[in-house]
C-alpha cells in the first residue's frame, strides 16, 4: 500500500506536522506537486485522518493528570453506553478508552492541583452511572509519547 516515498513523507510529517507542503516536499526529495498529490491520496485513503494541535496541559496550569480505570456493573445492558455518555460531559476528561478484560473503561482526567482533582473526583466522577470499581493511577512523568509508527 505505501511505497518508500509515502513513508518518507509520513516520517517528515510526523516529525514536523506544521511543515508547508513545499518544505515537506523538499525534505522528502519530491516535487511540491507530487507531495500534494500523495498527501491528498493518503488523506482520501484514511492513512492521514487529521492534523491536530497537541496541547501541553501543564503549560495551561493543569499540573495533575490521573488515569482512572473503571469496572462497570454489567448487569444493566445499557451500562457502557450510559457511562460513556456521562463521561463525555465531564470537561476535565481528556481521554476515554474501552478495553476487554478486567478493566472496562479508562478515563484520563486533568486538574489544576490536588484540591481541584478532589473536587472533580467527588462531584463529577463518583456520580457517573454503573461504576462497580475504580482504580486511580496518578501520572508522575511521561517517558515516551508518540503516535507515529516506525515508517
Amino acid at each position: 500500500m505505501l511505497d518508500d516515498t509515502d513513508r518518507r513523507l509520513l516520517r517528515h510529517l510526523l516529525a514536523d506536522p506544521g511543515l508547508a507542503t513545499a518544505a515537506l516536499a523538499d525534505r522528502a526529495g519530491v516535487t511540491t506537486a507530487t507531495c500534494w498529490r500523495r498527501l491528498e491520496r493518503l488523506r482520501a485513503s484514511g492513512v492521514i485522518r487529521a492534523e491536530e494541535a497537541v496541547i501541553d496541559w501543564r503549560a495551561l496550569g493543569y499540573a495533575v493528570e490521573v488515569s482512572l480505570r473503571f469496572t462497570l456493573d454489567k448487569t444493566n445492558a445499557r451500562a457502557f453506553d450510559e457511562f460513556l455518555a456521562a463521561a463525555r460531559e465531564v470537561p476535565e476528561v481528556i481521554g476515554i478508552e474501552t478495553f476487554l478484560g478486567r478493566v472496562d473503561v479508562r478515563l484520563n482526567v486533568i486538574a489544576r492541583d490536588m484540591a481541584h482533582y478532589q473536587e472533580i473526583y467527588r462531584r463529577r466522577i463518583l456520580v457517573l452511572p454503573h461504576i462497580s470499581d475504580i482504580e486511580a493511577l496518578m501520572l508522575i512523568a511521561t517517558i515516551k509519547e508518540s503516535e507515529g509508527l516506525p515508517l
